[in-house]
């Protein structure tokens, strides 16, 4: 019951490198985990290769305390970014062997669940068209065709998110391109009728003026907004509370948020109504589910950004599977062809659902050929973030 060792691979992705990974032991059982995060998916892939030697000849089961550990000992070289996705992607890993040790699916080792039909929200469902008002509303007709009943968008100007390459350096938008974000939700609406909820991204990518006003603008055209989300970054936790008690919309954040630590503030201060922790970056099963905790003891709902690969689709079911205050989770609609092929068969989504099994563990294993057959990307590309 000690790991041995810890495979690692980037894996090309829709947008950008999956980082994914394989833990060992000695007694030949092995669990899959995911750190995905980007831009620098190659400094992701070193950090899990990094804690590969650090928990060798650790014992898998001690799951919290090998959590605890690397985060203390790693703790001078800050409480997020490449590490602690390497943190994620292992403790997925050891929840898995846990649960395949046990006979028994992730959830039901959580606590059991309050549901196995895990609702989505579909996002990365408007890549193709012209950007236009009329294109968005034909590929959300798509979207919605296969069962989806939510999605999300970002309506602005926002086709790169480097800065300074087509961005306004102070995060501001000329009347025209304000005017296209409010007639592209307005098409999309109208496409999908007034009982659909939109999430409104906007990256953190707008001043705050400029968030404040979109936000008036946007409930003014009667969009039926499941969320704004990000109206400031994560490190602005006075402006996104400030902004929260000036707008008529929801705030959601939390996608960058690291650990519960970083959640607590937002929390405290009252400055969201859903938090969105993403599993490959906040410390895996065990944090997101700690992270939802919290939130439960402040009337909070999760939702689980999910831009990832397949395990982290998965082990986030697992994990709001098994919690009281879930509202919907983030599923890609188009992604690569090879998503189904590098787990052996497709993931169990359908009308709209991520439908969980009884199986041991995660339910799922790599096929490390397939990994192997589609690299991951390490020259920048347009659209892509390596």
């Amino acid at each position: 019951m000690k790991i041995t060792k810890v495979d690692a691979w980037l894996v090309e992705g829709i947008k950008y490198n999956w980082t994914l990974v394989k833990v060992h032991t000695d007694d030949g059982l092995t669990g899959v985990g995911e750190a995905t995060n980007w831009p620098g998916s190659p400094l992701i892939l070193a950090a899990c290769q990094h804690i590969a030697d650090r928990i060798r000849g650790e014992r898998d089961d001690r799951i919290d305390y090998l959590w605890t550990k690397l985060y203390r000992d790693m703790n001078w070289l800050g409480q997020a970014g490449p590490l602690l996705s390497a943190m994620s992607a292992i403790d997925i890993a050891l929840w898995d062997i846990k649960g395949k040790r046990a006979a028994m699916p992730v959830y039901q080792l959580l606590g059991g669940p309050y549901r196995t039909d895990i609702q989505l929200y579909a996002n990365y469902w408007f890549i193709r068209g012209d950007g236009s008002p009329e294109s968005y509303a034909d590929q959300a007709r798509a979207m919605a065709a296969q069962g989806f009943t939510a999605c999300k968008f970002d309506p602005f100007a926002h086709v790169n998110y480097l800065y300074g390459s087509d961005l306004s350096t102070n995060l501001a938008l000329t009347e025209p391109q304000k005017q296209l974000a409010l007639d592209r939700l307005s098409a999309v609406q109208q496409a999908l009728g007034p009982g659909f909820p939109i999430a409104v991204e906007t990256h953190a990518m707008l001043n705050g003026p400029t968030a404040v006003e979109m936000a008036h603008r946007i409930a003014a055209r009667g969009i039926n907004c499941m969320w704004y989300e990000e109206p400031a970054g994560p490190e602005f936790v006075d402006a996104i509370a400030a902004i929260k008690r000036q707008i008529p919309l929801p705030v959601c954040v939390g996608e960058r948020l690291h650990s519960r630590f970083m959640c607590r503030p937002i929390l405290e201060r009252q400055a969201a109504d859903i938090l969105m922790p993403d599993i490959t970056r906040c410390g895996g099963v065990s944090e997101l589910k700690k992270i939802a905790t919290l939130a439960e003891s402040y009337n909070i709902p999760i939702a689980p950004h999910n831009p990832n690969g397949p395990i982290s689709t998965v082990a986030s079911a697992h994990v709001v599977a098994s919690i009281p205050n879930f509202f919907r989770q983030e599923f890609m609609v188009t992604d690569v062809p090879w998503r189904d092929t590098v787990l052996g068969a497709p993931l169990p989504v359908s009308g709209g659902y991520f439908h969980l099994s009884d199986s041991p563990g995660l339910g799922i294993d790599l096929i490390e050929e397939e990994l192997a057959a589609h690299p991951g990307v390490l020259t920048p590309r347009e659209g892509f973030y390596v």
